[in-house]
């Protein structure tokens, strides 16, 4: 049961040959005896109660194909009831008074929380290593770490413990750990999916998306969340589409444009040598390969962390330990108790990035870093205007290496940094992104780990991404592996 994709679990429950309540509890159980660390609040009652609502939806002839799905949400998503941390000790033990809009549109839907997953302290990582609750451990080898900072999403639906996760991605956080952890992903266009009721970190980069087993489980549930919201000033007015409809569209006549700047001295020889033999079934498929140049590449992390640091400096500020969250024991005055609070709040990447934030911002140096980042974001957007003027879609590595062990990169910040490299340029230009699995590693130092083949996509043609995903799927098995002992 665990195993079936979303199609396959609806059929269950129209049928009646499962309910929505007993569907949840298998999923329930399967939770308690998982040693991942991937979930940070589970409510059996909060679930049955929307397993429930799910039953009469069916009752009364109302169901659509989501209703009654069990689902678990990045603990970035507020959630009426269920506890939104952010994994972090500034939010331990929230409860926010109302739902995400992401949240609200499943629930609409029918779909059943299982509960809140757990991810890098406010999506500030490369490997979910920087959570307070602690690190999320990769199904398929629990030394290695499940990617960052929806590595909580990533392992819960590679180990079966869900059938699909919400996830947000501000420089590759759904494809990065979707790679590690063997299962799909998609980043929509930014814009597409509302940003209301997320908890922010950087908000010109930040998207709401889907991880989940199959391409096609992606376009059911990103078929829903996607829409016009009118509470988030950067949602785009949109006619809703449903992505399903061009799944099985053939693939002939596609061009696939290959960067070369992927393909360089920093990328291991195994995920070349997988992601080479995934273009060559592209091939197959009646694709053709075009070499092309994203130039301006090596550029996107110092422009990132710039941008993404400055922005954190600013949606931060507002866990000062007066309103809400965590609010120190002993301090002697105001300023002491902000100082205090802020600093036993916080992690340590999290403070790190505040400071880096808040002196790009300052006086003196706006100019230098701040706007010079600005400058090459403009410039690493126009490296894709161009290429899409020769091929119909991206095609290359996630990321340079398959999962690294947990602790491996934990003195050394930068080198977790460069595991982004082929994908904060997306987030930095605005374009969907999608991870799908495509093999695995076969280093002698370790256990087989996954390897994800990143699509990068025009803006809105998230349709097209999920028809190119699904297309190879069809073909191949990567997605339908599981780790030992599911």
């Amino acid at each position: 049961m665990h195993t079936k994709t979303i199609a396959e679990l609806s059929a269950l429950l129209h049928s009646g040959q499962i309910s929505a309540s007993e569907l949840a509890l298998l999923f329930l159980e399967k939770i308690k005896k998982s040693d991942l660390n991937a979930f940070l609040h589970v409510d059996e009652e909060l679930t049955l109660v929307e397993a429930k609502a799910a039953e009469e939806k069916f009752a009364r002839n109302q169901a659509t194909l989501l209703t009654g799905i069990p689902v678990a949400h990045k603990d970035l998503f507020v959630t009426r009831d269920w506890r939104t941390t952010a994994a972090s000790k500034m939010l331990a033990g929230y409860t926010s008074p109302f739902d995400a809009a992401v949240i609200e549109k499943l629930k609409e839907a029918g779909m059943v929380s299982l509960g809140k997953l757990n991810c890098d302290e406010f999506a500030m990582g490369s490997a979910n290593e920087n959570s307070w609750f602690g690190p999320v451990k990769n199904p398929w080898d629990r030394r290695a770490v499940s990617g960052g900072s929806s590595g909580g999403s990533a392992a819960a639906v590679a180990d079966r413990l869900t059938p699909v996760a919400t996830a947000t991605d501000s420089g590759g956080s759904i494809r990065q750990p979707a790679s590690f952890c063997g299962v799909s992903g998609i980043k929509p266009t930014y814009g597409s999916v509302s940003r209301h009721g997320i908890i922010a970190y950087a908000s010109s980069l930040d998207q709401a998306g889907v991880i989940a087993k199959t391409a096609h489980d992606c376009a059911l549930l990103l078929t829903v969340m996607a829409g016009f919201d009118p509470r988030d000033s950067t949602s785009i007015e949109k006619k809703p589409e449903d992505y399903t409809l061009s799944l099985d569209r053939p693939l002939t006549g596609l061009r696939i444009g290959v960067p070369h700047e992927y393909f360089s001295d920093g990328l291991s020889p195994d995920v070349a040598r997988v992601v080479r033999e995934a273009l060559k079934e592209y091939e197959k498929l009646g694709a053709t390969l075009i070499d092309i140049s994203l130039k301006n590449t090596p550029m996107c992390i110092p422009a990132y962390y710039v941008i993404a640091s400055a922005e954190a400096s600013s949606n931060l500020s507002r866990f000062d330990g007066i309103r809400y969250g965590f609010r120190a024991e002993e301090y002697a005055d105001l300023q002491d108790m902000y100082l205090k609070s802020r600093s036993q709040g916080f992690g340590e990447e999290v403070k790190r990035r505040i400071m880096i934030g808040t002196f790009v911002l300052s006086h003196g140096y706006y100019d230098a870093y701040y706007i010079q980042a600005q400058k090459v974001r403009r410039l690493i957007a126009e490296d894709f205007v161009e290429a899409f003027r020769h091929c119909d879609v991206i095609m290359g590595p996630v990321a340079p290496t398959v999962a690294w062990n947990i602790g491996a990169k934990a003195d050394d910040p930068v080198a977790s940094y460069l595991g982004d490299i082929y994908t904060i340029s997306t987030n930095l230009a605005g374009l969907p992104g999608m991870s799908i699995p495509c093999g695995f590693s076969r280093s002698d130092a370790h256990r087989p780990r996954p390897v994800g083949l990143q699509l990068v996509g025009n803006y809105f043609d998230e349709a097209r991404l999920l028809n190119i995903a699904h297309q190879y799927q069809k073909v191949t098995d990567w997605h339908l592996q599981v780790p030992e002992g599911v």
